[in-house]
């Protein structure tokens, strides 16, 4: 259990309690056993006294039977039993007195008080009023007994209403690494239910959002991917001259916005449906100037053979191939550097430094006052959110005349 867990700090709050009620309660035991004793003591000393008196001078006179009926003690004549008494009970206290000398026994949980004189009399009582101090504590440990039951009660009490935390947490954990498929709904009646419930309402509504937008993205290409390439295959077809050259201008402009939207319809949060698997950076890269139909003599490469990273192989190929793209067509020579260690992966291109920070550029649809024709904004957009699907980052820096891109974070394997 963390020290900075609340259920530690409930756990170490309810033991303090705990430990202040044993406290209290050996406390008040020594008091009132410290009291009890007292009250014995000033007892029996005022009986002895009598007693003591009575012996000196007998026989005992019915002024000494009534002081014995005031205080409620028994005068014992069984020899025998006055014999086991004073050979088998135990002594709690020993008083010498002026005339003789008087005793407190215990034996089979009573008190019995041996009085003897200094001319050699005795005379064993019984006290039929005080019970032993057994009985006389009962009443407080029944009472702490108490407290302590309820004290235990309250604590199960209180760690059973909030171990439905540990239930929201683990479905919190889930829903930050993606995993939208969580259930913490709660019936009981009590804030942490409402907490859970209506965190289970917003994912349940983050969800059908996320859906929606999926099944938007998807219609929406569905719908448009034929009449586009129809329309391309029409203006094939047409003479050469302006309006063709318009037209498909046009329509490559429109299949190459729905590319973009493909890419961005594959990336999902935190990377929750990616297919990693373990690749080449080499690979990744020769894949991604195949699909950009770039000159490889414009891309100067320095990557380390041995560098393996777990990526979606088809994601992060878009990633670089926008990078190589956005390189070329922004570079004052139309060229790209590549380079890539265990560290990053690094795009160098000459030209001037960005005039905006780069968070500018990966929002979607931002284009730069630079922008050649057909670009929509979402390069560095769809380079960024794939980044953040793999957990790495995109970073830019301005140095020698180059603007230079890096992949950190890459976690290459080794």
């Amino acid at each position: 259990m963390k020290k900075s867990s609340i259920f530690f700090s409930i756990t170490f709050i309810f033991f303090i309690a705990a430990l202040g009620v044993l406290v209290a309660y050996f406390n008040l035991l020594k008091y009132d056993k410290q009291k009890y004793t007292q009250e014995l003591n000033n007892r029996y000393a005022i009986v002895a006294r009598s007693t003591l008196i009575s012996l000196i001078s007998p026989p005992i006179d019915k002024k000494f039977k009534k002081i014995l009926k005031i205080y409620k003690v028994k005068l014992i004549t069984d020899e025998d039993y006055i014999k086991k008494i004073v050979q088998n009970g135990e002594i709690l206290k020993k008083v010498s007195l002026r005339l003789g000398s008087s005793s407190i026994y215990y034996y089979h949980k009573n008190n019995y008080l041996l009085v003897e004189s200094i001319n050699g009399n005795s005379i064993l009582l019984e006290d039929m009023a005080y019970k032993p101090y057994v009985k006389q504590i009962l009443y407080i440990k029944l009472i702490f007994g108490g407290i302590g039951i309820i004290l235990l009660l309250t604590y199960i009490m209180t760690i059973k209403k909030l171990k439905p935390i540990r239930k929201i947490k683990a479905e919190m954990d889930k829903f930050a690494n993606g995993d939208l498929d969580i259930d913490c709904a709660m019936e009981n009646n009590n804030e942490i239910s409402e907490v859970a419930n209506a965190f289970n309402y917003a994912v349940s509504q983050i969800r059908q959002l996320n859906n929606s937008r999926r099944l938007f993205l998807r219609n929406i290409m569905h719908e448009l991917k034929t009449p586009i390439t129809k329309g391309r295959i029409t203006a094939e077809m047409l003479e050469d001259g302006k309006q063709k050259d318009r037209l498909i201008s046009t329509f490559s402009r429109l299949e190459s916005l729905l590319n973009e939207f493909t890419a961005i319809e594959q990336i999902s949060v935190n990377g929750q449906h990616l297919q990693k698997r373990v690749y080449r950076v080499i690979d990744i890269i020769d894949e991604a100037i195949d699909i950009s139909m770039a000159n490889p003599e414009y891309i100067e490469q320095m990557i380390q053979s041995d560098l393996n990273i777990k990526v979606d192989f088809k994601l992060f190929t878009v990633a670089i191939k926008n990078m190589i793209d956005n390189g070329i067509k922004y570079s004052t020579d139309n060229r790209v550097k590549i380079s890539a260690n265990f560290k990053s992966i690094q795009f160098a291109t000459l030209g001037s430094k960005l005039p905006n920070e780069l968070s500018y550029y990966t929002e979607p649809f931002t284009q730069g006052e630079n922008t050649t024709p057909g670009s929509f904004g979402l390069g560095l957009y769809i380079v960024d959110s794939i980044l953040t699907a793999h957990h790495m980052k995109l970073t830019y820096e301005y140095s020698n005349g180059y603007n230079i891109f890096k992949f950190i974070n890459i976690q290459p394997i080794v």
